[in-house]
Formats: C-alpha cells, structure tokens, sequence
C-alpha cells in the first residue's frame, strides 16, 4: 500500500471512529450520575461535596479564607452561598432525619452569623458597592435580596424544626417584606435603589408561603396578585418569559436572563404551578443548548442582548454559553424533573467541572463557593418543596388587606 493511500484510510478510519464514538462519548461523562442524585436519602459524591462546606463553617480559618476571595469579586455571593448552603442542609434533614441534628447545627451557625453581620454592618455589606450611588426610594433603605434570603433561610430550618425564639424574628421579616413590596407598582420590592429583580422578588413569595404555613397567617391573595401583575406588566412579549429587572413603578430594565429565571421558576412552583411550569418550558426552549449530549445554557435568549456582568459572568462567544446560567439551570432542571437535561448539565459538569478530592470532601475547580453551593442544592432538593405543596394552607383573606 502506497503511502498516500494509508494516509487516506487513516483518515477514513478516525472519521467512522468518530461519527461512532463522539456522540456517544457524553454517556461516559454521565457515569456517576446517580452518586449525585437519587430519590431517596443523599447520594454519596452529595455528602462529600457537603461535607467540604460544613468544613469551611467548622474551620472558621478556611471558611474565611474562602468567603474574603468570593467577595472580592461580589459581595451578593457571600450571602447567595449562604442561602443555597442552608437550603440544601434543610433537605438533607429531611433526607436523612439520623444526621438532622449535625446539618441544623451548621443551619443555625450560618442563620445567626448572617443576621448578626446585618446587624453590625447594614445593608450594604451584601450588596455591590454601586447601590451607594444613589438613594433607595421607599425608606428607610431596605434591600428586598437580603430581607428575602433571610427569611427564606428562617422558613427552611422552622420547616425541618420549629425554633421558638425563630418565630418572632421570621413573622416580622415577613412583615417587613410585605409591606415594602405593597408600595411597588408591580407589588415588587427594590434589591438596588429603585430596581426590582424578579430572582429575589420570588425569593420572598417562597419565604412568605412558608411563614404562612409555620404561624397560619395568609398572604395568598397578595401572591395571586404578585402573579396577575406579573403576567400583565412583568413578560416580555417575545419570549413570554420574565423580565429579570425592572423599577419600581414597573417598567422593564433588563430583559429574561438565565441566571434569573431559572431561579424564579423553581420559586413559583411553590405559588403557582401552572405559571412555573410554564416558565421553565419556555426558558429551555429559549435558553437550552447541547452539543453532542454536553448540556449548557444561554443567558439570554436569541431576541435579547443584556449587558455582561457580574451575574451572568463570562458568556463564551460563540456558543453564548454562560456557567451562571448553566449553574442555576441545574435548580431548575432538578425542581422540575427534567433528568434529560438534567444529565446533559452533570456531563458538561463532569467534563470541565475538574473535580478536586481532599480529605474525604469534593468540589470543582471550576466553581466558586457559591456555584458549588448550588449544584450542592440542585442534588438535594424536592423534600423541602413537596412538604410544603402538601402543608399549603386553603386559601383564607389576605391577612394584611
């Protein structure tokens, strides 16, 4: 065989191996899949990845290390991490009742730490520093995304275990979420002066909800009207999907981003199913991608062009592909049963994750602290969620009306 024609068959041999092996080289990254997500307790890869967080908060040399690094990038993070943190530890309580004492422990160090740093440092401490450029507009200043993760952490440990001395410190945040999200045109409250963010506003619907369910008030007709208001002044009309900002008089600032709706799809499934469900189809339709079976998304859809930032993080050009987006759709993913996608993200996951193994405990290289506090929650979530959907209470006036 002359040497031109070995090349030739080379070629034609590396063509048929990959039209064999490329498509199906994403089952091999899928591998493991159920170390991380099951039905019943936690998965075994699940308590590692956990049990390095329970590490940076009973090694308070490491867990500050690791906290002043995210917040030198953003100080939203610090508190986001905490949230996820704290919602995953709920539904491993749930998961497993015989270790429930050990995670409400690091709950409830996290819980008091967090309100504690409020208290001495205000409000801006969680927040990127342009909200000092100007003046909230309902006073005095209050910022809905940390009132609203406060109070959903409060109302995931009271679910898992009432605290008597939680009780009072949960109603009146709720109070206080109430009563500024009231004064907005769109019942939303700020985040930032004079800007509203649909993630934290469905943030505080959940923690509402719950708080009802834990003290029997009903706020149910103020989320019915969130929604209604919602539907009429809040969708973009292209996409049918939410708008991720807006003022407070209501008018639309930054169009659908995948790093929001993911997140308030998940949220509404607990105030409004249909409407949820309806928000994620339209989300994947717009914002899923895969390529050979690696899954990712977009953050934003193909009828919008948002501005790069801290949020969204980096977008890779030509695949639009953002990881804050990819990240928050494994939430989303999870919540509402979608184990396709949900196995097209773990690949990609298991793909350029690069996993790091220490002392018994995993993470990823590619995460921050706060992404891997989510992919920690998207595998433990749907105990949370279910007992409250089965504890919801009948509809009853609007105790604030």
């Amino acid at each position: 065989m002359t040497p031109g024609k070995r090349i030739s068959l080379g070629i034609f041999c590396l063509a048929i191996a990959a039209v064999i092996w490329l498509p199906a080289m994403h089952f091999f990254f899928e591998r493991g899949f159920g170390k991380y997500y099951c039905d019943d307790g936690v998965g075994i890869k699940v308590g590692q990845l956990a049990a390095r967080h329970i590490a940076l908060w009973t090694e308070p040399y490491i867990g500050q290390s690791e906290i002043s690094k995210m917040r030198s990038s953003c100080a939203e993070w610090d508190l986001m991490t905490r949230t996820f943190f704290v919602l995953a530890l709920a539904n491993m309580s749930l998961r497993e009742p015989e270790n429930q004492n050990q995670y409400l422990k690091v709950v409830d160090q996290v819980i008091g730490q967090t309100i504690e740093l409020e208290r001495e440092k205000g409000i801006y401490y969680f927040l990127m520093d342009y909200a000092k450029n100007k003046s909230f507009i309902n006073q005095p200043a209050r910022s809905l995304f940390i009132d609203g993760e406060i109070a959903l952490m409060l109302a995931a440990r009271q679910m898992v275990e009432v605290r008597e001395d939680y009780k009072l410190l949960l109603a009146e945040r709720v109070d206080i979420i109430v009563d500024y999200m009231r004064k907005g045109e769109a019942l939303s409250a700020e985040s930032y002066p004079d800007e509203c963010w649909t993630f934290c506003n469905t943030v505080a619907l959940v923690a509402i909800t719950i708080s009802d369910i834990l003290d029997g008030r009903d706020h149910s007709d103020f989320c019915d009207k969130w929604i209604n208001t919602a539907k009429q002044k809040l969708v973009d009309s292209r996409t049918g999907i939410l708008f991720s900002s807006y003022s407070l008089d209501g008018r639309p600032m930054d169009g659908p981003e995948g790093t929001t709706i993911w997140m308030a799809g998940h949220c509404l499934q607990i105030v409004d199913e249909e409407f949820a469900q309806d928000q994620y189809n339209r989300a994947k339709k717009e914002l899923a991608r895969d390529i050979l079976g690696f899954g990712y998304t977009r953050e934003w859809p193909e009828s919008w062009k948002g501005p790069l930032d801290i949020d969204s993080g980096p977008v890779v050009p030509a695949l639009q592909a953002s990881p804050s987006s990819s990240g928050l759709a494994f939430v989303a993913a999870s919540s509402f049963g979608d184990e396709a996608f949900l196995k097209e993200l773990f690949a990609s996951l298991h793909l350029g994750g690069f996993q790091k193994k220490q002392n018994g405990t995993i993470g990823f290289h590619a995460c921050n602290q706060v992404g891997e506090a989510v992919i920690l929650y998207s595998m433990t979530l749907g105990p949370m969620w279910q007992k409250v959907k089965n504890t919801k209470l009948t509809p009853k006036k609007d105790s604030g009306e």
